[in-house]
């Protein structure tokens, strides 16, 4: 069954945001891309608030998370999503140029489904983020919506 389900991604570094963007549309992945700057603006979109509000039902089918992000950091972005009935299931890759292995640990205690390292070279940069695009907009089933009433 393919879902079109949207990607989040949750950036706030201009350069990486457009160097994610781009590799995404090179694998010509037809899943639209939301994109979210802070982790105010991400948990916006995910509990459709603010801006959000009116946005189309279905949830990401996953969440590509920045770890450092102004506002609110990924850490308690991955915790608000995992700790909702209706969100939980969402798949979370925490996307990160942190190499601190607190922040592994962390990530994995508050249940992220991957822990990806930015790489720093163009090349293998460009090929991890199609690699994680492609399987999970593509190979990777996701879990189905829940029966829930949204709250």
């Amino acid at each position: 069954m393919t879902d079109y389900r949207p990607i989040l991604l949750v950036e706030d570094n201009p350069k990486d945001l457009e160097l994610t963007l781009e590799a995404l549309r090179r694998c010509n992945i037809v899943n639209e891309i939301a994109v979210a700057r802070d982790g105010e603006e991400a948990l916006d979109y995910l509990f459709r608030r603010g801006k959000f509000e009116g946005r189309n039902e279905g949830e990401p089918t996953v969440v590509l998370l920045d770890l450092k992000l102004p506002k609110i950091d990924g850490l308690e972005v991955l915790e608000k999503i995992k700790s909702h009935a209706f969100l939980q299931r969402v798949p979370v890759v925490m996307l990160t140029s942190s190499r601190e292995e607190q922040d592994l640990i962390a990530s994995y205690e508050l249940g992220v489904n991957a822990f990806v390292i930015k790489p720093v070279e163009f090349g293998q940069f460009m090929e991890a983020i199609s690699n994680l695009g492609v399987f999970w907009a593509l190979l990777n089933e996701p879990a189905p919506l829940r029966d829930l009433e949204w709250k």
